[in-house]
Parts: structure tokens; C-alpha cells; sequence
């Protein structure tokens, strides 16, 4: 009876010890992340593509020190223009430990400036007239090009995430030879916690642009249209925008759970804005597509 007692004891520590082993591979364990870019529309129309060569992705978890996703296979370049009204492009699935992300860092293939010449053109924007010009990218190579946006990792898991660079806050004009500079304004968003809103611009005049931007509840006020004093945008504070398309069709993608006002706002012939309708009190849950069409019959003054 004794020898009994001492070999379930013995089954029973070793039962525990197999599964605090088997917790501690849990919590230590690894997960994926698969990693997308999307966009949202630059304010000058002029403007045919906008080129981006990205080299490697770091990642840091809990504040802590960058590491690198080693399977990226780069460099691969991306004319981030095209990425509008929900599109993306996939920039790989990586191995990394499961937990709480607190960043990623882009390394770009950034112009350096020495003087009048310019080299590394991995990032440049191209013209309607044919012309381009490079796109510079303060620390973009060494420091690397961050985007603010916590996720988690699942053990055994795949998180998929999207990095919005929304080019109309990021593409800037600066100094007396008004180069192009690309700021880091990227927002990440997982995506199957991202909703979106949709719909259409009906009575739109032929030949105008028609721009929808989204705002958090309450953000928005008339001076978002002011002109800004040296750098900066229009409508600085809105979450993302879209263009709306020929046949009048518009799409604000991975917007996170919350509360929004829509504005729509047509461009005028000197590139002025006027708005032409708005839309407050929508609430967006996770995974939720809410449609929101719009009148221009009904004009704000």
C-alpha cells in the first residue's frame, strides 16, 4: 500500500512538472504575423505614383529592444498611390514570439543628399508630365521609418495586420527647393478587428474630385480646411480619407472600432476645398461594414 502511495505521488509531480513545462512553452512560445500596406490618397493630383522600396521589418515587443523579421525577402519596391479604397499589398508572413507587439519599423531604401546630387533612388514620386522627383526619408535607412500600433501575437497563431502610410499626412513639401519628404505617419491596424464604411456620392458634377474623410467623433471643426503655415495638410486630424471614383463609389477601409463623422468634400478648380456634406453619430464595431451613402443636393453652406 505504501509503495502505492509513493508511486502516485510520484505520478503526480511528474504531471504537474509536464504541465507548468508545457505552460512556460505557451508563454514563450511563437506565433505569425502576416503583414500588409495599404494607402490613402496624396492631395496633389498630378501625382501618377508614389515608389517605395522597403529592405527589412523590425519589430519590438513591450518597449523593448528591435529585432529583425528574418524571413522578409527584400528589397521589394510598391507604388503605395495604388493602394486606395481597401486595397493592399502583402509584404510577407514572419515567425516571432507570441505576446504583446508595441511596434514595426520599416528600413527603406532612402534618397541620401550630398550637395545637388541624390542617390539611392528606391523612393521617388512620378508625374503626369513624365517627370519624377525623389522622395527623402529622414532616417529611413538607418533608424528605420516606425508605425505606432500595439497587437498581439497568438501561440501557434497568425495575426494579420495592416500598415496604413496614408500618403496625404506622410508627403510633405519642405525647404526653399520644396523637396518631397516622407514623415512617418504610419498607423497599424489588425485586420479582423478593423471595420470599414462605404457607400456612394450620388449628384457629384462632372469633372470635380470628391475626397471622404473620416474622423473620430467630435474631432472635426471648419479649421481642418485651413492651409497650413509651412509643412503640414489639410484636414491634419481626419483617420484616413479616400477619393471618391468615377461612377461614385467610395470605401474608408480599417478603421478601428469606434465612433466617426464622415465628411465629403468636393476640390474646386484652384485646388480649394468645400465641403458638401457630412455625417456624424456612425459607430463602427470589429469586422463591421457600415454603408453611408450621401446627397449633394443637401449642401452645407
Amino acid at each position: 500500500m505504501k509503495n502505492l502511495r509513493v508511486m502516485w505521488a510520484a505520478f503526480v509531480l511528474a504531471f504537474l512538472a509536464l504541465a507548468s513545462c508545457t505552460n512556460d512553452e505557451d508563454a514563450n512560445g511563437e506565433g505569425k504575423v502576416s503583414l500588409n500596406v495599404t494607402d490613402a490618397p496624396i492631395d496633389e493630383a498630378d501625382v501618377t505614383g508614389v515608389f517605395v522600396t522597403f529592405t527589412s521589418v523590425e519589430y519590438q515587443m513591450d518597449g523593448g529592444s528591435w529585432e529583425v523579421f528574418e524571413e522578409f525577402d527584400g528589397p521589394q519596391t510598391i507604388n503605395l498611390l495604388e493602394l486606395q479604397n481597401g486595397e493592399t499589398a502583402f509584404l510577407g508572413e514572419f515567425n516571432g514570439s507570441a505576446g504583446n507587439y508595441t511596434g514595426l519599423r520599416f528600413h527603406l531604401d532612402a534618397v541620401a543628399k550630398n550637395g545637388s546630387q541624390s542617390s539611392n533612388p528606391g523612393c521617388y514620386i512620378t508625374f503626369e508630365d513624365g517627370s519624377e522627383e525623389p522622395l527623402y526619408v529622414p532616417s529611413g535607412e538607418q533608424t528605420g521609418y516606425k508605425a505606432i500600433g500595439d497587437f498581439t501575437v497568438p501561440v501557434n497563431g497568425v495575426v494579420e495586420v495592416t500598415a496604413d502610410f496614408d500618403l496625404r499626412k506622410s508627403v510633405t513639401k519642405a525647404g526653399a527647393t520644396e523637396m518631397y519628404i516622407l514623415k512617418p505617419t504610419i498607423r497599424v491596424i489588425v485586420n479582423d478587428q478593423a471595420g470599414e464604411i462605404s457607400g456612394q456620392v450620388e449628384n457629384s458634377v462632372e469633372g470635380s474630385t470628391y475626397v471622404v474623410y473620416a474622423y473620430e467623433e467630435g474631432t472635426y471643426s471648419e479649421a481642418e480646411m485651413d492651409e497650413p503655415e509651412g509643412e503640414g495638410n489639410r484636414f491634419p486630424t481626419a483617420v484616413t480619407s479616400t477619393t471618391v471614383d468615377a461612377e461614385g463609389n467610395y470605401k474608408l477601409a480599417f478603421l478601428a472600432p469606434g465612433d466617426y463623422e464622415v465628411i465629403v468634400v468636393e476640390m474646386d478648380e484652384e485646388g480649394n476645398p468645400v465641403v458638401k456634406d457630412q455625417e456624424s453619430g456612425i459607430t463602427l464595431s470589429s469586422s463591421q461594414s457600415v454603408e453611408l451613402d450621401f446627397s449633394l443636393e443637401a449642401i452645407i453652406q
